[in-house]
C-alpha cells in the first residue's frame, strides 16, 4: 500500500494528511494561535476535590481548569490507574486541595469540558515510550510477529541496569530496528528526563515543564512507517527543520522528505482540500449509489446506511449485502478522517442472512485494523446495530474547523418564518392584558414582517380589534429569524 504524508504549513496554522493510494485517511490540523496539549507536562495546583465524583480539579494555566481522575493517579508501589473502580484509593487520600502536582493532558479540551490530565507521566521518542512510574518493559500490539517481540525486548532489557527506573514501551515503528538505534533512542529519553526534573523546581504552578513536537515533526515521528514513500512540505523553513530532526533522530526518514514547490497549492494533489470540505457534510455518497448519513451529537456519533439509487442486479438481500459492505468500508475511513470519538452506532441495512450480519462486520474490522485510535467493535445487535467504541483524544474534525450555526445555535433547524409570527401574536396578546399603552411596535426580521404584511395581514387587523390598539411594524436587518421584539409605545 503507497502511502505518502503532505504537511501544508501557514503563518496561522499547520494541516498535516496521510494518504494511502491516492484516498485521504487522517487529517491533523494545528493553528498558532491554540496548539493541541495532549503530551503536554504542567506544573499544577489542585483546587478543588470531589469525593463523590473521585476526582479533582487541577489549575495548569488554562481559560477552564482540567479534570484529573482518581484512576489516573499514579499510586506508590508502582501501582497504576489501570485497577479497577473498586480497587482505587479514595481521592481525598491522593489529594488535597492547594496540592501542586506535575500532571500531563491526555485529552485536549473538548466543548464546554476542560482537558482531562494524568500523574503517570510519558515521553516519547522514535522507537520508546518511556513511563517513570511503572515498572517493565512492553511491546505494540501492532508488532505481531512474536520473535521480533521477543527480540526487541531482550534487546531492550539488556541495556538497562539496576538504576534504571521507570517503564517502557515499544512502539510499532520499533520494528526491525537495530540494538544501536535503541540505545540512541533510550539515551535521548534519559537525558530529555533529567533536563526536565532540573526545571520542575524553577519554574511556577501552571506553566509548562514539557511541550511536545509542533505538528510538523510530530508527524514525522508518529505518522512515518516504511510504506510511507514520500512526505512532502511546502514550506522552505519547516523542510528544513524537519529535515534536520530526521537526520539526527529518523535517518531512514530523511531520504523521503521533499520540499514541494510546484505551482498548484500541496492540497490539491489528489484532492485533499475538496475531500476535507467533503468530510463536514452530513451526507457520504457510495459508489453504489447508497449512501452514508453522519450525525455527531454529545452523547454519540450515529451513521446510518441506505441504498439510495442502487437497485443491484438480483435481488434485494443481495443489493442490501453490497451496500453494506461497501458502506463498512467508507465507514472506516470516514472515522479516521472525521476523527470522529466516542460511541459510535452504525445502522446498516437490515439483512435477513446471518451470513451477511458475519461478512458486514469481518469487513469492517478488517478496514479499521490500520486506525491508530484504540477502538473496540461489537457483534451484531438483535435490532442489527452495531456498536463500537473509537478513542478520543482530540476535537473531531468537524468541530476543529466548524461553529455553532447562528442561525439555528447548532440546532441544525429553525423554527419557520410561520411559528415566529405566531409567538409574536402571543407576547403581544400577553403584553396587552398586563399595561395601558396606545401602540404596539413590533422589531422583528424582514422576512417575518412581509409575512405580518402579507399572509398574516388578516390576523393582525382581527388582533388590533381584539385588543383595540394599533401595532405597527419595524424591520431589523441584524436580527435573525427567531428574534423579535414587541415594544410599548
Amino acid at each position: 500500500m503507497s502511502s505518502e504524508i503532505l504537511i501544508n504549513v501557514t503563518p496561522s496554522e499547520t494541516r498535516a494528511v496521510v494518504v494511502n493510494n491516492g484516498l485521504l485517511q487522517e487529517v491533523f490540523i494545528e493553528r498558532t494561535e491554540y496548539r493541541g496539549l495532549v503530551g503536554n507536562i504542567y506544573k499544577g495546583k489542585v483546587c478543588r476535590v470531589l469525593p463523590g465524583m473521585q476526582a479533582a480539579f487541577v489549575e495548569i494555566g488554562l481559560a477552564r481548569a482540567a479534570f484529573l481522575h482518581a484512576s489516573d493517579i499514579s499510586i506508590p508501589g508502582g501501582h497504576t490507574g489501570d485497577l479497577q473502580e473498586t480497587e482505587v484509593p479514595p481521592i481525598s487520600s491522593l489529594l488535597r486541595e492547594g496540592q501542586e502536582i506535575i500532571v500531563q493532558v491526555i485529552k485536549d479540551p473538548m466543548g464546554t469540558k476542560g482537558a482531562r490530565l494524568t500523574t503517570q507521566l510519558s515521553i516519547s521518542s522514535r522507537y520508546l515510550v518511556y513511563m517513570p512510574d511503572t515498572q517493565g518493559v512492553g511491546v505494540s500490539l501492532k508488532i505481531e510477529d512474536e520473535l521480533e517481540r521477543d527480540r526487541l525486548k531482550r534487546a531492550l532489557i539488556a541495556q538497562l541496569d539496576d538504576a534504571d527506573t521507570g517503564g517502557y514501551i515499544l512502539r510499532t515503528a520499533a520494528e526491525g530496528v537495530t540494538e544501536i538505534e535503541l540505545t540512541s533512542d533510550l539515551q535521548f529519553l534519559h537525558r530529555l528526563w533529567t533536563k526536565l526534573m532540573d526545571r520542575k523546581a524553577a519554574i511556577k504552578t501552571g506553566n509548562a515543564l514539557y511541550e511536545d513536537l509542533p505538528l510538523a515533526l510530530r508527524s514525522l515521528r508518529d505518522l512515518f512507517s516504511p510504506e510511507v514513500e514520500k512526505i512532502r512540505i511546502d514550506s522552505k523553513e519547516t523542510y528544513d527543520k524537519a529535515l534536520k530532526f530526521a537526520e539526527g533522530f529518523m535517518p531512514e526518514c530523511a531520504s523521503r522528505i521533499e520540499h514541494y514547490k510546484e505551482g498548484a497549492p500541496l492540497f490539491d494533489l489528489f484532492s485533499v482540500e475538496q475531500e476535507i470540505q467533503n468530510a463536514l457534510e452530513r451526507k457520504v455518497p457510495l459508489k453504489s449509489g447508497g449512501y452514508l448519513i453522519f450525525d455527531q451529537t454529545e452523547a454519540m456519533t450515529t451513521v446510518d446506511v441506505n441504498t439510495g439509487g442502487f437497485v443491484g442486479h438480483k435481488n434485494l438481500e443481495e443489493t442490501i449485502f453490497k451496500t453494506n459492505l461497501e458502506a463498512a468500508n467508507a465507514i472506516a475511513r470516514q472515522l479516521r478522517v472525521r476523527n470522529l470519538g466516542g460511541i459510535i452506532i452504525l445502522d446498516f441495512i437490515d439483512m435477513e442472512e446471518l451470513d451477511h450480519r458475519d461478512q458486514v462486520l469481518q469487513t469492517l474490522e478488517k478496514a479499521m485494523l490500520t486506525d491508530r485510535a484504540r477502538h473496540n467493535i461489537c457483534a451484531v445487535s438483535e435490532l442489527g446495530l452495531i456498536e463500537m467504541t473509537r478513542k478520543r483524544s482530540r476535537e473531531s474534525l468537524g468541530h476543529v474547523l466548524c461553529e455553532p450555526c447562528p442561525a439555528c445555535d447548532g440546532k441544525g433547524y429553525a423554527k419557520s418564518i410561520e411559528t415566529v409570527c405566531y409567538e409574536i401574536f402571543r407576547e403581544i396578546l400577553r403584553e396587552a392584558k398586563q399595561y395601558e399603552t396606545s401602540q404596539f411596535l413590533v422589531l422583528a426580521s424582514q422576512d417575518v414582517i412581509d409575512r405580518l404584511n402579507d399572509e398574516d395581514s388578516t390576523y393582525v387587523a382581527e388582533l388590533e380589534q381584539f385588543i383595540s390598539r394599533p401595532i405597527a411594524f419595524q424591520a431589523e436587518f441584524q436580527y435573525g429569524r427567531e428574534q423579535f421584539n414587541v415594544v410599548l409605545m
